[in-house]
């Protein structure tokens, strides 16, 4: 009974029910316009009267303008339908969010919590002690970049970037970020392939920015990875005054039907898995959205699962300099 009641206050119900209803009074309104056309005709020619003394007929006149009106109305309802659909979904989304945000916090506080009890009842060996303390800085580690995911998702959003744009040799900048990061990448294997040896690629970014996207996209192929040894390649590619920057990785793949959804926000890939429903579902978002504030895209490739990923930043190449 109730799942009854549900349905029948369900968004779709109610918009299929508003338009047969409509449709349904639209054609009794015609056909009774017809039938009281046709009864005042036969009026006319019964007793001979003058037409234009009673009623001049426009009946097509007035369907026509009645069908456009209707049809506006008809449009309008199919707005609000789908507006509202995609409102109750982006709400699914938040309360996914919500609760995997939650999960990615609570997560590393209890372990933080478990370990400093630990030291507080217990003299722990040397060799413990920094054992345990390794497993928290993880924790730490862990716990930073979520916070660091929502201020960043927040500054994106209120369009308010830290620093300027600057014109910088991109090559350089991506490999200084590897060293720079190279704890995070100590277990992975990243190649970075330059264009040619002898051209440098310069582009305007926003290095806050920038590496925010560098960030995300590394630790999402590391994360989403069953290999034994995750694979980064990063391979740069000129092609009509367009700068390619593909980022090819050996993890999980990504099936077809996925391949544009990823990028939306809070949206993650088989929620049932628990491989793939890791972190926020911000972070590919967040790297599109510094993609587009460097005038480019973002694309993703993939033949499907197990077969890894190809993430490529797409860049207008205004500025460029050969060495």
């Amino acid at each position: 009974m109730h799942q009854a009641n549900r349905w029948f206050f369900h968004p779709v119900f109610i918009f299929i029910v508003s338009i047969l209803a409509l449709t349904s009074s639209l054609i009794l309104y015609i056909y009774w316009y017809l039938e009281a056309n046709t009864g005042i005709q036969l009026i006319v020619h019964k007793f001979n009267i003058d037409s234009s003394q009673i009623l001049k007929a426009q009946t097509w006149l007035v369907i026509l303008i009645l069908s456009m009106l209707v049809a506006l109305i008809l449009i309008g309802i199919f707005l609000i339908f789908v507006y509202n659909q995609k409102t109750f979904q982006l709400y699914r989304l938040q309360n996914n969010f919500i609760n995997n945000f939650t999960h990615e916090l609570k997560t590393p506080v209890t372990s933080l919590k478990l370990f400093l009890e630990t030291f507080a009842k217990h003299e722990l060996p040397r060799e413990t002690q920094l054992k345990y303390i390794e497993f928290m800085l993880q924790d730490t580690i862990r716990l930073s970049d979520n916070i660091s995911r929502i201020l960043n998702l927040a500054k994106l959003e209120s369009k308010v970037f830290d620093g300027n744009f600057e014109i910088l040799d991109i090559f350089i900048f991506i490999s200084d970020f590897v060293n720079k990061n190279n704890h995070l990448f100590q277990k992975c294997e990243v190649n970075i392939i330059k264009v040619n040896e002898n051209q440098r690629v310069f582009y305007k970014i926003n290095q806050g920015l920038f590496e925010m996207f560098l960030m995300n996209i590394f630790t999402n192929a590391i994360k989403y990875n069953k290999s034994q040894t995750p694979k980064i390649e990063v391979e740069f590619e000129i092609q009509d005054k367009k700068l390619l920057i593909h980022f090819i990785d050996n993890g999980i793949g990504i099936e077809k039907k996925e391949l544009k959804k990823i990028f939306k926000k809070f949206y993650q890939i088989g929620q049932s898995d628990n491989m793939s429903a890791k972190g926020t579902g911000i972070g590919l978002y967040i790297a599109q959205s510094v993609a587009k504030a460097h005038k480019g895209k973002l694309i993703a490739e993939s033949k499907g699962a197990g077969t890894g990923s190809v993430f490529s930043l797409i860049l207008p190449l205004t500025f460029k300099k050969n060495l």
